[in-house]
């Protein structure tokens, strides 16, 4: 596992240890890795920082030294290829969690995985790269080191446990506060997602079944609803919190920014279709299976209180939600 620690990594772990896989974890030392691992520490974006992966450690009978390798690196695609391009003698399968990003933009509702992709998007590409050519390239450098070795899961937004982006933990730290909470929208509006738990033992039994190539890795389009998400942290919370259902033209005259400001949510348009409507009957095809947005919620908020209702946040991701003036400006206004 390159990562393992945080979020989607934490998740493919937590879900290997499960099986009783022996698991390595490749990682900067930041986080404490979970018990039971093989730790090896480096840092893929400096000189030699590969070292590690290096070492000796090999089959003696001339296997690979891992069934499998899981990337979700999401800066420059350079440090991808290097990665990949060491290991592709070492390791038999490279999974590397990528993004429904990499589709050229609009992406029409419905797209499946032949859909056109972003162009200039290269495997040598360091430095500041954007989001979908970074996850792009990052797709390449995996598809040239391995070939038909190299799985690539497309997914789309996250939710759960250990999420260090703050989508979900905002909002339910939002609703716990109590009191009317601007909700965006209608109830009704239908929402595509994973848990990063059902993206991890989707990946784990794709990579043993030998499956290869992209997925779009997202729940069915209306797993769920915003209504039935915002509910669910109604009731998990406890607090008396009131859902003000409000119209989304009214929200974006104040200037509030769908999926930064109001995490999750987008209004209907060509970003709501490409972000919640997506095509994923090829990976339910192959087994995935997503479990019910009561049991996401629920366990992100017990997650959350353990912590002490603080959520970690990526450094280099802006932090997302409401500013509480605002807010209140616009409940007034619709009272």
């Amino acid at each position: 596992m390159l990562g393992g620690t945080e979020f989607v990594g934490r998740a493919v772990t937590e879900a290997a240890l499960a099986r009783g896989w022996d698991v390595t974890v490749f990682h900067r030392g930041r986080h404490a890795p979970r018990p039971g691992v093989t730790e090896l520490l480096g840092d893929r974006t400096t000189e030699n920082g590969l070292a590690a992966l290096a070492r000796p450690g090999d089959d003696p009978d001339g296997g690979y030294a891992w069934d499998l390798v899981v990337d979700t690196w999401s800066g420059a695609p350079s440090a991808v290829r290097d990665a990949a391009r060491l290991l592709a003698g070492r390791a038999a399968r490279y999974a590397y969690v990528s993004s429904r990003s990499v589709y050229d933009h609009p992406a029409p509702a419905g797209l499946a995985e032949e859909g056109p992709l972003v162009t200039g998007a290269s495997p040598d590409a360091g430095g500041d790269v954007s989001y979908p050519l970074a996850k792009r390239g990052g797709e390449l450098a995996a598809l040239d080191a391995f070939g038909d070795r190299a799985l690539l899961a497309r997914a789309g937004l996250i939710l759960g446990p250990w999420e260090n982006i703050g989508r979900l933990p905002w909002w339910l730290g939002r609703i716990a506060r109590g009191g009317p909470v601007l909700a965006p929208g209608t109830p009704d509006l239908r929402l595509q997602y994973i848990d990063a738990r059902d993206l991890a033992d989707w990946l784990l039994d794709a990579a043993r079944s030998g499956l290869h190539g992209p997925y779009n890795l997202v729940s069915r389009p209306g797993h769920a609803t915003m209504g039935q998400l915002l509910e669910a942290c109604v009731r998990v919370t406890g607090s008396d919190a009131a859902l003000r259902w409000t119209p989304a033209e009214k929200i974006l005259a104040a200037g509030v920014e769908p999926w930064s400001d109001l995490p999750v949510w987008l209004p209907p348009g060509e970003l709501y279709d490409a972000l919640h409507c997506g095509d994923v009957s090829k990976a339910y095809a192959t087994g995935l299976r997503c479990r019910p947005v009561e049991e996401t919620v629920a366990d992100t908020w017990k997650w959350l209180e353990e912590l002490g209702g603080q959520a970690p946040q990526r450094p280099d991701r802006p932090e997302v939600g409401l500013d509480p003036g605002v807010e209140a400006e616009l409940l007034a206004d619709t009272a």
